[in-house]
C-alpha cells in the first residue's frame, strides 16, 4: 500500500475526480433512492473524496472504515445497503477476509474499489461473492454503475430467495412428497416429507438419479416398475404409479405408496424436468383391507344357514357309506364289487365337495394371497351356483344362462365369486317378498361409440355377465351413490355399505367395468365387463389327473395328525417311495441327525407343536444339501407367508389333497434339477 504521506497515481486519480464532481451540478442525482454505504478505505484523504462523491451522486455515506476489524463492526452496526471495499488495508485483515466476515453476518452486498487487478487477487476476491470490482482510477459513471449493478443484483437475488424459501416453505407444509428433477431424472429438491418418506436428505439426494432415491417395486411381483418422472419425461404429459406399488426407502423400510408425476415445462414450452407428488398409504391400506373383511365377514354370517345345510348332506353321504362298507365286511355275503365300488366313490366325491366347500369358505373368510387366472366365468358359476341358491333363499327364483361361447377372462376367481355374491346378497335384500334372480353371460365387443360411455374401458371384445333382479329398484339419488364406500338405505346394524363399494374395487382392478341400471318398481341390473384374453384357461390347483411316475427315493414325512399322515404313507409306499415318519418337527430333526442313507424328500406339514415346518426344514436342509421339501397346509396362504415359506407357490400342497395330486407334485419335486 502507498505510504500515508505519498499519493500514487491511482489515488491522485480519483482526487482530481472529487474535485472535478465539485464544480458539477448533482442532476438528477436528487431523484435517486437514497442508499446507504458504508466507505472501507485505509487513506482518509481518499475516503473523503469518495465519501463526496456519493453524496454529489445522491447516496447517504453511513460511515467510514480505515481497517478491516472497524469494516466488519460497522457493517454488522450500521447496516449499509452496499459498501465500497478497498482490499489493501494496511495492518489487520484486508478487505478480502473483510468481506468474508461480514458475508458470515450480514447480508450486504460488497464492491471492491482498488488498485489492485492482478490474478490472485482477483481469484481471492471471487471467493467472496463480489457485487462489482472497479479499478482506481476510474470514471464517476464506473462507479456510478457499479453501485446500481451491485444494488439492482442484491435486490434481485434477495427477491429470489425470498421466493424460493416461500415456496420451500409452501412444499414443505403440504401433506405429500414432493420430487423435482431435471430432463436427465437427476434430483433438484426434495421437500421435508419426501426426506421423510424416503431416508434421504435433500443433501445427498441433489443430482443424483431418481431411481436411487425413490425406489418402486410391485407389491405382487416384487420386481422394479417403470418411474413415474421418466415417464412425464419421456412422453411430456402426466403420469401415475402403478396400483399396489411399494417405496423401498434408504433403511429398507417397505411403503405402500400413491403418486403422480407431471413434466415441469420453461418458457418456450419445452420440458425441463418434472414433478413427483406422492403419499404414503399404508394406514389407509391397513383400513381397507380392515373394512374389506368385515364385508367379507357378514357375507359368510349370511351364507352360514346354506352352509350348513350342505355340510349335513356332506357328512351324511360319508357315514352312511362308510357304515355300510364296513358292516358289508363281517357279513357272510358281501355285496357285490360293483356296488362296494360305487359306495367308494360316493365317498370320495362327497369328501371333495366338503373340500371345495372349505375352500370357498376360506377364500372368503380369511385374507389370502391373491392370484389372477385364466377363466371362464360360465364355469365359475356353476361352481358357485349352490352357495347363491342358499344365500337368497327358497322363496327367490334363480335362472342362470350362460353364453356357451364365452371367451375367458383373466382375473382372480375367489374375488369374481365374491363379486357375484354380493351382487345376489344385494339382489336377495331388494326382493324381501320373493321374486326373480337371472344370471346372464355373453360376449360383447365395445366400439370407438360404446367406448366414449364408458371412459375407463378401451375399445375390443368383453366378457359380459349380467345380475338382473325383479326388486323394489333405486331412485336416481340411489343409484348415483350406490358404490359409494358405506353408502346403505339399509337400517342401523343391517349392513355395513361396503358390498358395492366391493365390487366396484375388485372390477375396477382386474382392469373391467360395472354399472347399474335400475327403475323405482322395475327391479335392478348390474353389468361386469371383463376383457377377453386369448391365453387358455388355468388349471385350477391340485386337480392334476395323469398318473405319476413311481419312484425309489427316500421321503421324510412329518405331520402332527395321525390319519392324515398314516394315510399319506400309504399312498407314497404304494407309488414305491421309501418313507419314514416323524410326528412332529422335533422328532423329525432328531432322525435327520441319526439317518444315514441319504434323505431325498422331505414332507412336512407346516403348522405344528414343538418345532414348525419351516424350522425343521432349516436345520435339515443344513444337514442333507441335496434334499429338496414340500410344505403342506390347510391355512390359507397369508399364513405361509407369515411363517416365512418363500417358495409356497411351487413348493407347497394345500389340504385336502388328491392322490394324484401328491404323487405329481412329490415327482415334480424330485425331478427338478
Amino acid at each position: 500500500m502507498t505510504p500515508s504521506n505519498v499519493l500514487a497515481v491511482e489515488d491522485r486519480g480519483v482526487i482530481a475526480g472529487c474535485v472535478d464532481n465539485l464544480r458539477q451540478p448533482a442532476g438528477n442525482n436528487a431523484l435517486m433512492a437514497p442508499s446507504s454505504i458504508l466507505v472501507v478505505e485505509d487513506e482518509r484523504i481518499i475516503a473523503r473524496c469518495i465519501e463526496t462523491q456519493l453524496k454529489e451522486m445522491g447516496y447517504v455515506v453511513a460511515g467510514s472504515a480505515s481497517t478491516g476489524e472497524e469494516a466488519v463492526r460497522k457493517a454488522v452496526e450500521l447496516r449499509p445497503d452496499l459498501i465500497l471495499m478497498d482490499i489493501n488495508l494496511g495492518s489487520g485483515i484486508d478487505g478480502v477476509e473483510a468481506a468474508c466476515l461480514i458475508r458470515k453476518q450480514r447480508d450486504v452486498p460488497v464492491v471492491y474499489l482498488t488498485a489492485n487487478s492482478d490474478r490472485a487477487t482477483i481469484q481471492r476476491a471471487k471467493l467472496t461473492d463480489p457485487f462489482g470490482y472497479v479499478l482506481k482510477p476510474y470514471e464517476d459513471n464506473a462507479l456510478r454503475t457499479a453501485i446500481e449493478i451491485g444494488l439492482y443484483r442484491h435486490k434481485l437475488e434477495w427477491r429470489l430467495r425470498e421466493n424460493e424459501q416461500w415456496l420451500a416453505a409452501t412444499l414443505g407444509s403440504i401433506g405429500d412428497g414432493v420430487i423435482a428433477t431435471d430432463t436427465n431424472g437427476r434430483v433438484r429438491f426434495m421437500n421435508g416429507l419426501a426426506e421423510h418418506l424416503t431416508g434421504w436428505s435433500q443433501a445427498d439426494a441433489l443430482g443424483r438419479d431418481v431411481r436411487e432415491v425413490f425406489q418402486i417395486i410391485g407389491e405382487g411381483s416384487r420386481k422394479p416398475v417403470l418411474n413415474p418422472i421418466l415417464d412425464a419425461i419421456s412422453k411430456g404429459e402426466p403420469a401415475t404409479l402403478a396400483p399396489d406399488t411399494l417405496l423401498i426407502n434408504r433403511g429398507g423400510k417397505e411403503l405402500s405408496i400413491d403418486d403422480s408425476a407431471s413434466p415441469i415445462r420453461d418458457a418456450s414450452g419445452e420440458v425441463s424436468g418434472a414433478v413427483l407428488v406422492f403419499r404414503d398409504i399404508t394406514e389407509r391400506k391397513r383400513l381397507e383391507d380392515h373394512l374389506r373383511q368385515a364385508q367379507k365377514m357378514e357375507a359368510i354370517g349370511r351364507l352360514a344357514g346354506g352352509i350348513a345345510h350342505d355340510f349335513n348332506n356332506i357328512i351324511t353321504v360319508i357315514a352312511g357309506f362308510s357304515e355300510l362298507l364296513l358292516a358289508d365286511a363281517v357279513l357272510p355275503a358281501p355285496m357285490p364289487a360293483a356296488e362296494r365300488i360305487d359306495s367308494l366313490r360316493n365317498i370320495r366325491d362327497a369328501g371333495m365337495r366338503a373340500a371345495a366347500l372349505t375352500q370357498q369358505i376360506m377364500a372368503f373368510s380369511r385374507k389370502q394371497m391373491l392370484v389372477p387366472c385364466v377363466l371362464n366365468l360360465n364355469t365359475l358359476l356353476r361352481d358357485i351356483g349352490v352357495m347363491i341358491k342358499r344365500l337368497i333363499g327358497e322363496n327367490i327364483e334363480f335362472e342362470i344362462n350362460p353364453d356357451p361361447d364365452l371367451g375367458h377372462v383373466k382375473a382372480d376367481p375367489t374375488q369374481i365369486g365374491q363379486v357375484l355374491l354380493n351382487l345376489a346378497a344385494n339382489a336377495r335384500d331388494a326382493m324381501p317378498n320373493g321374486g326373480r334372480l337371472v344370471v346372464t353371460t355373453t360376449n360383447t365387443v365395445l366400439d370407438e361409440g360404446t367406448a366414449r360411455t364408458r371412459p375407463d374401458l378401451e375399445r375390443g371384445g368383453y366378457a359380459m355377465l349380467s345380475v338382473r333382479d325383479t326388486g323394489f329398484g333405486m331412485s336416481d339419488g340411489v343409484r348415483a351413490h350406490v358404490f359409494d364406500p358405506f353408502f346403505t338405505t339399509k337400517g342401523v346394524g343391517e349392513g355395513t355399505g361396503l358390498g358395492l363399494a366391493t365390487v366396484y374395487g375388485i372390477i375396477t382392478q382386474s382392469r373391467g367395468h360395472v354399472e347399474v341400471a335400475s327403475t323405482v318398481g322395475e327391479g335392478t341390473t348390474f353389468r361386469v365387463y371383463l376383457p377377453l384374453v386369448a391365453e387358455p384357461t388355468t388349471p385350477p390347483a391340485g386337480q392334476e389327473t395323469r398318473a405319476a411316475a413311481k419312484g425309489r427315493e427316500t421321503i421324510l414325512l412329518v405331520e402332527d395328525d395321525e390319519t392324515v399322515r398314516k394315510m399319506t404313507r400309504m399312498v407314497l409306499q404304494r407309488s414305491g417311495y421309501k418313507v419314514i415318519e416323524a410326528s412332529d418337527g422335533l422328532m423329525a430333526v432328531e432322525i435327520g441327525e441319526r439317518q444315514r442313507d441319504p434323505i431325498h424328500l422331505l414332507l412336512t406339514d407346516l403348522i405344528m407343536p414343538r418345532l414348525s415346518g419351516r424350522e425343521a426344514a432349516g436345520r435339515l436342509t443344513a444337514l442333507n444339501r441335496g434334499m429338496k421339501v414340500l410344505y403342506m397346509s390347510g391355512y390359507t396362504e397369508d399364513m405361509l407367508v407369515h411363517q416365512g415359506v418363500e417358495s409356497a407357490a411351487s413348493d407347497f400342497l394345500h389340504k385336502p389333497f388328491s392322490i394324484s395330486a401328491l404323487t405329481g407334485k412329490v415327482r415334480e419335486i424330485l425331478d427338478r434339477l
